[in-house]
């Protein structure tokens, strides 16, 4: 007696179809789990055999294999439990096979048959879209997986409930999708006394998702600047919200199957190791800079990261995915996020008070931004000096816009960039465009070439830093509503870009 169930495989955020084949045979009494299980895999027939056990469901002595293909696929999760048990009861004809095959199943069982919520039930939702089939899982998992419209999801909250679904005693209601959640309330952008060039940067920054380092003393706002970004952000699409949770799922970060359009803001400390940073460990997990996809990475304290850590971003930043190879592994995850970093000047933070500085200045600063290589350093498309606000600054009231009035020339900016890029779906903003299409977006006339030109050889710009100059003032365009780059749209990107190119 044989028969077949369907489930999923993790690779990253796909989720790979994979025929659970449950054979019952005459021979020496055994249950054995075949196809590269990892070991919650291989722990499942005990999961499975007492669970049975406690809806009066006694095995037969006979030989029980159960075989995971593709074979030569890793198969690693508590979530094979339910596929697997529902293949074995169709295979002894407690359950009709059709329909059991017709389903694409994942859940863990407890040992009294109730199924346990598990990680990844929205890619597998889309990949049982794909495969045209029902998906089951657990009744918590059900609210996530239902935001895919074009699966019919049923949840449920034990095994026995499923059976009398098969055996036509009860009728498993459709999953509802959760709620979309919405954010309790940014922090403002006026709360910032002073800096009123480095809100510029941030509105230029979220406008065409430019990367963006802030060099300064402590105390003086990064930080303070940096959480003011979601703020300015517009919400996130549909397709970049199901893109950002599904990798938000695989992590277990999705609450009560809830997606939220806010984008994400990571800001991982600077003792995070590389595996948390990029991604990898048990299964090659997401790291923060996956986490952070369509949102923002903001990573404190630059220089304190280790040097090894700091130069695995610089793929990541310029491809917008990144792979995570291991021995037993090599999963790819998308990772187009807006890279934002605050550095001290030098250790002590106090280069440019000759008062308080320490006694190895300048030396101090070049070791200290040292450790931030040229080509990492090259990545940034806005360089920004954030000096010291004084007393007398912050007895001012409020100045600047709101960034309820930045969010909206940010928003206004993005719409013209999603009407520019609507026959190319691979880029969204102006930091994605190259080649070509850059040389169409930014086109200059002979005056302000020739300043482009004068400035690349003056101060040693690279190829990417020629071509990232013309980005940021394509933004600064779109922020003004200008159809062409002026000189001014020109000579504000360069200035940003030439910032802080003595320090490192």
């Amino acid at each position: 007696m044989t028969a077949t169930a369907y489930t999923v495989a993790f690779e990253g955020v796909e989720a790979r179809p994979v025929q659970v084949q449950c054979a019952v045979t005459t021979g020496v009494p055994a249950f054995s789990i075949v196809g590269l299980p990892d070991k919650a895999v291989s722990e499942a027939r005990e999961r499975v055999r007492t669970a049975l056990t406690a809806l009066s469901i006694a095995l037969p002595s006979k030989r029980i294999t159960v075989n995971l293909s593709p074979a030569d696929l890793p198969k690693e999760g508590s979530h094979f439990d339910l596929p697997i048990a529902l293949g074995l009861l169709a295979a002894l004809e407690i359950l009709p096979r059709d329909a059991v095959a017709q389903t694409l199943a994942l859940g863990e069982l407890s040992l009294d048959g109730t199924l346990v919520p598990v990680l990844g039930a929205l890619p597998a939702a889309m990949c049982a879209a794909e495969e045209d089939r029902t998906l089951l899982c657990p009744r918590a998992s059900g609210a996530e997986a239902a935001w895919v419209e074009a699966c019919t999801v049923l949840g449920a909250s034990s095994l026995l409930d499923i059976i009398h679904h098969f055996t036509g005693r009860q009728v498993l209601e459709p999953a509802r999708p959760g709620e979309v959640l919405h954010p309790v309330g940014h922090r403002d952008l006026r709360d910032v006394k002073g800096q009123e060039r480095a809100k510029r940067a941030l509105e230029i920054a979220a406008a065409g998702r430019h990367h963006m380092i802030m060099i300064g003393p402590p105390g003086s706002g990064k930080s303070m600047l940096a959480a003011r970004m979601p703020g300015l952000l517009p919400p996130l699409t549909p397709l970049e919200a199901l893109e950002t949770s599904m990798i938000h799922s695989i992590a277990g970060l999705l609450t009560d199957g809830g997606i939220s359009r806010t984008r994400p803001f990571r800001e991982p400390h600077h003792t995070a190791s590389m595996a948390a940073l990029i991604g990898g460990g048990r299964g090659a997990k997401p790291g923060e800079i996956s986490l952070a996809h369509n949102g923002v990475l903001f990573l404190d304290e630059f220089p304190e990261f280790p040097r090894t850590v700091l130069e695995t971003l610089r793929q990541p930043v310029e491809s917008g995915e990144v792979m995570v190879a291991r021995a037993n592994a090599h999963v790819r995850y998308p990772c187009r996020f807006l890279l934002m970093a605050a550095a001290n000047p030098c250790r002590c933070g106090h280069l440019s008070d000759a008062n308080r500085a320490c006694s190895k200045a300048p030396l101090c600063g070049e070791d200290y931004l040292g450790r931030i290589s040229g080509p990492l350093m090259d990545r940034f498309d806005l360089r920004l000096e954030v000096p010291a606000v004084s007393h007398t600054d912050l007895d001012l009231p409020p100045s600047g816009d709101a960034s309820a009035q930045v969010a909206a020339r940010v928003v206004a900016a993005r719409k013209v960039q999603e009407t520019r890029f609507a026959d190319h779906p691979e880029l969204r903003t102006n930091a994605d465009a190259e080649g070509r299409m850059l040389d169409e977006i930014a086109a200059l006339d002979e005056e302000s070439r020739t300043v482009l030109n004068k400035a690349a050889d003056r101060f040693g710009l690279s190829a990417r830093g020629y071509h990232r100059v013309l980005r940021v003032a394509r933004t600064i365009a779109d922020l003004d509503g200008a159809d062409r780059i002026a000189r001014p749209h020109l000579a504000e990107a360069l200035s940003y870009r030439l910032i802080a190119a003595k320090e490192v």
